[in-house]
């Protein structure tokens, strides 16, 4: 036989009564008197056993530790260049040369003056004074022709041609011709790398000539490459009322995949403690002087005093205060007060609340 309508009326309404009913009992049951969901159970670390690892770090661009600026040293005509930027080349390589019919001519001249002055001897003071005067010229025309052309002084790359065939070229050392500002051809030593990062005066008083280096690139993901400070300078660099010391970091061994002017950052290790406490650097507050952490004991969290060695990034070494195998509450979790009773932190070892007991830390 079908219910009445009301009849099905009165029996749903009883149904959505009792379960209303009992959502509010495990509500309230949840919370306890005057309690919040949000003070069930809190999240715990453990103190450890391990090393500590104290280091500094900067950024830089990736340069040749060995490079060179060439220049002709006589002025003349660009008659021919060899080379490109990018090219391999191996030390004594000719990359350009002058129009050296002039330099030519003027050493033919020389020679034979020279030659000249020699068959008349130096019998004489005036004899030898020409003899003299005519082997200075000569050497300086050979000179001369030498400097119509342009060497590599040592393997590497040429990153940089800064003339054209047909344009002019002045003497070293004389501030004109096309390649006046930079030189003619730029060469540098792809094998010998360094890195030159700008440390903070706090952070430069921990580095010391010697020290190893590790050195990762931010277009190479994986690749990572060795290095050691080679020096420090003594004067500071101030930008923007930052006070930074340059530090030179050369390569002792250079991946591969590196490439000349590639970002890259430094990390020099500073400090390093092994077999000791361990606590993860976030417990640990430090003011005035004086550094706490907040510790579990008998369910209560206590500020406790502690005294620190070696800090790193991620963990810091406790010398007093805290005992391998002590739980610490991260400071997110900890209340105004000297103790408070536990509350609930996502995720790390629990205690407190339903099914709480002792939770460990991780």
């Amino acid at each position: 036989m079908k219910l009445s309508t009301r009849r099905r009326s009165l029996i749903t309404n009883g149904i959505l009564a009792v379960a209303l009913l009992g959502g509010a009992g495990l509500a309230y049951s949840a919370l306890g008197a005057g309690g919040s969901s949000a003070d069930a159970v809190v999240r715990t670390v453990t103190a450890a056993r391990g090393t500590v690892e104290a280091s500094v770090s900067a950024s830089g661009a990736v340069e040749s530790a060995r490079s060179r600026s060439l220049t002709f040293a006589s002025a003349g005509t660009v008659e021919k260049i060899y080379v490109k930027a990018g090219d391999a080349v191996s030390k004594g390589d000719i990359l350009a040369r002058l129009d050296d019919d002039a330099a030519q001519e003027s050493l033919d001249s020389a020679r034979a003056a020279y030659e000249a002055a020699a068959a008349d001897g130096t019998s004489t003071a005036a004899l030898y004074a020409s003899y003299v005067k005519a082997r200075n010229a000569y050497r300086a025309a050979r000179r001369e022709v030498a400097g119509t052309v342009l060497r590599a002084p040592f393997a590497g790359t040429v990153i940089a041609v800064n003339g054209t065939v047909g344009g002019s070229s002045a003497a070293a050392g004389t501030g004109q011709g096309e390649e006046a500002s930079s030189g003619f051809i730029e060469v540098a030593d792809a094998k010998k790398l360094k890195l030159v990062g700008s440390f903070t005066e706090a952070d430069v008083t921990r580095l010391k000539v010697g020290q190893p280096a590790a050195i990762t690139f931010d277009a190479l993901s994986g690749v990572t490459a060795t290095g050691k400070i080679t020096q420090i300078e003594p004067v500071a660099a101030t930008s923007e009322n930052v006070v930074q010391y340059p530090v030179t970091i050369s390569f002792t061994k250079v991946p591969d995949e590196v490439r000349l002017g590639q970002t890259a950052t430094v990390q020099v290790v500073t400090d390093r403690a092994e077999d000791v406490v361990t606590v993860p650097s976030i417990t640990v507050t430090t003011a005035g002087g004086q550094s706490t952490v907040t510790l579990v004991k008998d369910g209560r969290q206590v500020r406790t005093p502690v005294e620190i060695g070696v800090k790193g990034t991620a963990t810091t070494e406790i010398k007093s205060g805290v005992a391998e195998g002590d739980r610490l509450v991260p400071p997110a979790a900890t209340g105004t007060g000297g103790t408070q009773q536990l509350g609930r932190f996502p995720g790390g070892g629990m205690i407190g609340g339903p099914g709480g007991g002792p939770g460990g830390g991780r």
